[in-house]
């Protein structure tokens, strides 16, 4: 057979690659969450982002979704993080408030901050499940070196695609 009657053969993605696409989707779909001008419900968008990008990543690796044992998780997680870290989603939702500078302000910052910790959150339990872990066994205390190096790279990419949508 010769290669221009050879059959082209599909790549398939890897679980790995697939999980990625996953993350980044709801990256973007956190920092939009982060745009909601009403302070606070734009938190509650951002945890729902969160909260389906992880049942989405169960089911691509076929494990166990609970939401309310996952929102327990997700808690212990960003907490480990750090208080200071933990409080800047919540400052910058409620300065929102002030008009004009504070809109501002909180428009600017709360996308990043909200794509950020979507990625890491994500990039977490990737390797997690990666690693043959499920909900049941998760350490968040295990994971926080991972998680805020992965906060970093999650800053970066969101700022980019910010920048690229300017």
């Amino acid at each position: 057979m010769s290669t221009t009657q050879q059959k082209a053969e599909p790549i398939l993605a890897s679980k790995v690659d697939e999980a990625e696409q996953i993350v980044k989707g709801n990256v973007l779909w956190a920092m939009g969450a982060g745009f909601i001008p009403v302070p606070l419900f734009d938190l509650g968008g951002i945890a729902a982002v969160q909260l389906k990008m992880l049942s989405e990543l169960a089911t691509l690796y076929g494990i166990k979704f609970s939401e309310h044992r996952t929102k327990s998780i997700l808690a212990a997680l960003i907490g480990s993080f750090g208080t200071a870290s933990v409080a800047a989603p919540a400052v910058f939702s409620l300065v929102k408030i002030i008009p004009v500078i504070g809109q501002i302000s909180g428009a600017v910052t709360l996308p990043i901050v909200a794509g950020a910790s979507t990625y890491a959150v994500g990039k977490v339990f990737v390797q997690h499940f990666e690693s043959g872990g499920t909900f049941l066994d998760f350490d968040p205390a295990k994971t926080k070196a991972y998680f805020e190096e992965q906060f970093k790279e999650g800053q970066k990419l969101a700022s980019d695609i910010k920048q690229a949508s300017k």
